[in-house]
C-alpha cells in the first residue's frame, strides 16, 4: 500500500480551521481518500491527559513546562497515532502541529532559542513533516471579533485564547515569518474570504498532490 499523505493545518483561533478540515476531510473523501482527522494537543489516550493539563487552566506551568508538554504529546501522537495512519495509506488531516509549537511556545511565550529549541521541535515530530500546511491567514483584530461572537454564544475560551493582544500578534507575525521560511510546504490561504471561497483556494492546492 501506497504511503500517505499528512496535512496540517495552523491558524489562530478563530481563523476558521474547524469548518474548513470538516470540509476538506468529507471533499478528500469525495475524491476516493481513506482519512484520519487527528488533532493536538490531545488525540492520544495520553495526550487527553496532557491537553486537559495544558488548556484547564487548573494549573499554570511556567513557559518551559508548557514548552514540554506540547512535545510530550507530539511524539506520543505520532508515534501511536499518525506513523500507524501514514503507514497504512491514509490521508492524515491534523489541526495544529510543529508550527503551532513554534507560534504560541517559542514566539508567544519570548523564548529564547540558540538553535537548541528547534532541535527540540524537529526530534519531537519522530521523523514525520507535513506534506503541506494550510495556513489560515485571519488578522488579530478580525480573529478576536470571531472569539468574542463565539463566546457571546457561549462557547467557553481555553487558557490560550485569553491571553492578551500582544500574545496573539506575536503569534501571528510567527506564523507570517514560518511562511515566508518555508513556501512551498507552507500555503497561505486568505480566511478572511467567505467559507466556500477559503474551502476552493484549499482544494486547489491540495489537488496538486
Amino acid at each position: 500500500m501506497n504511503q500517505g499523505k499528512f496535512i496540517t493545518f495552523e491558524g489562530g483561533d478563530g481563523s476558521g480551521k474547524t469548518t474548513q478540515l470538516s470540509r476538506t476531510i468529507d471533499w478528500l473523501k469525495s475524491q476516493g481518500k481513506h482519512v484520519l482527522q487527528t488533532f493536538e494537543p490531545g488525540d492520544s489516550a495520553l495526550g487527553k491527559e496532557i491537553r486537559r493539563l495544558l488548556l484547564s487552566g487548573e494549573h499554570t506551568p511556567v513557559p518551559a513546562a508548557e514548552l514540554l508538554l506540547f512535545l510530550a504529546d507530539r511524539a506520543q501522537h505520532v508515534e501511536t497515532v499518525i506513523k500507524p495512519a501514514l503507514a497504512a495509506g491514509k490521508w492524515v488531516v491534523c489541526d495544529r502541529y510543529t508550527d503551532s509549537t513554534l507560534a504560541y511556545q517559542l514566539a508567544g511565550r519570548a523564548l529564547k532559542d540558540n538553535g537548541q529549541l528547534r532541535d527540540m521541535l524537529a526530534w519531537a515530530e519522530c521523523g514525520v513533516s507535513p506534506d503541506k500546511t494550510i495556513w489560515l491567514d485571519l488578522s488579530v483584530e478580525d480573529a478576536a471579533a470571531r472569539m468574542a461572537s463565539r463566546e457571546a454564544g457561549g462557547e467557553a475560551a481555553n487558557r490560550l485564547d485569553n491571553e492578551k493582544v500582544s500574545f496573539h500578534k506575536a503569534v501571528y507575525a510567527a506564523f507570517d515569518n514560518i511562511q515566508r521560511e518555508n513556501p512551498t510546504r507552507v500555503q497561505r490561504i486568505n480566511a478572511g474570504q467567505s467559507i466556500e471561497d477559503v474551502q476552493a483556494d484549499i482544494q486547489t492546492v491540495l489537488g496538486q498532490l
